[in-house]
């Protein structure tokens, strides 16, 4: 009685541990125990490896795991394996491997061997997870990192750029202060478009409506244009003409006068140097406008700064109700 309970209780498990590993989330592959090809031979997989690779299980049966290695597989990674599976280890790892249909996803697997009583490899039994997602998720954040590391050095040269010439455009301290917290609270929020963006990009609409929305006060505002994508390396100095034009308005220009409008239009050209992004800065009904006495800050940005960083072309013209501004950005 004894005995045959034992029994029961035997094919009980084996037929639970069987509908565990069909059931598993990862792929299980059991193959023979010899190393040398045509071996070893796959003599089980589960439905999780059909899944991962596109392989029904009839299809792999009596082949060798090495149908799913390809030109992209690590070499150096099988040779690692193999030395560990002939001295009877387990072995971990990663690779690419090809699916049924030859796209390529990143395996990483547990190989475990099966003894005998004796110590004998009768099996090795492979369990593998697809983690392409992991990999790529893993290598845009080394990514990430690498372009933070880049636009904190970018910001820092910017913002002692930017405080150097501030303090030769300023006629006193109070100026002086006052321009330099403009100046870095622009950068701020220029920056903190990018980095809300995944792309580590940020629209030229949403580095406009970031400067003149505040002041959009009884419709004194027209802006139109496409959504155009700036990637960082220009998203910074062109936020940074944007603020110095607003800020020129404010102090100056349409935005200083209660009946002054501002109407800022943009758009994406293709012409002989490529792609460029237009955008024309038009203020009207302002104060009487004259020529500048001396070069401000913002005047310099716009006439070398931009065009040095961005290759952009500036026109810049002073009509007796407010100032008129033509740019064109490559955006290649």
């Amino acid at each position: 009685m004894r005995e045959d309970r034992g029994a029961a209780q035997v094919g009980l498990n084996l037929e639970v541990l069987i509908a565990a590993v069909e059931a598993a989330g990862e792929a299980i592959l059991i193959t023979s125990a010899e190393l040398d090809e045509p071996g070893p031979r796959i003599e089980y997989a589960n439905p999780a490896f059909t899944r991962m690779t596109g392989y029904e299980a009839h299809e792999v049966l009596g082949r060798s795991p090495r149908l799913l290695q390809g030109p992209e597989t690590d070499g150096e990674v099988l040779h690692r394996m193999r030395v560990a599976l002939a001295a009877g280890d387990r072995f971990q790892g990663e690779t690419i491997n090809y699916r049924k249909d030859g796209s390529t996803y990143v395996v990483e697997w547990l190989i475990s061997p099966v003894r005998e009583k004796d110590g004998l490899i009768t099996h090795w039994v492979s369990a593998q997870r697809d983690v392409t997602e992991r990999h790529a998720f893993e290598e845009r954040q080394t990514l990430l990192v690498r372009e933070l590391h880049h636009r904190v050095k970018n910001t820092l040269a910017t913002v002692q750029a930017v405080m150097n010439a501030t303090a030769r455009s300023s006629l006193s301290i109070s100026e002086f202060t006052r321009a330099l917290s403009g100046r870095i609270t622009s950068l701020a929020r220029t920056h903190a478009l990018i980095t809300e963006d995944l792309s580590q990009a940020a629209s030229f609409e949403g580095l406009l409506r970031a400067e003149v929305d505040p002041y959009d006060v009884r419709g004194r505002l027209t802006l139109q244009g496409p959504k155009v994508e700036l990637p960082s390396e220009l998203a910074v100095p062109v936020g940074m003409a944007l603020h110095e034009l607003t800020t020129n308005a404010l102090r100056h220009g349409a935005l200083a006068d209660p009946n002054g409008q501002l109407a800022v239009t943009w758009w994406v050209e293709n012409g002989p140097i490529g792609r460029c992004l237009r955008w024309n800065w038009d203020e009207h009904d302002g104060p009487p406008v004259g020529h500048p006495t001396r070069e401000g800050f913002g005047h310099r940005l716009l006439n070398k700064v931009l065009a040095a960083q961005t290759k952009a072309e500036v026109e810049v013209a002073f009509e007796s109700d407010g100032i008129r501004v033509r740019v064109r950005v490559p955006l290649q």
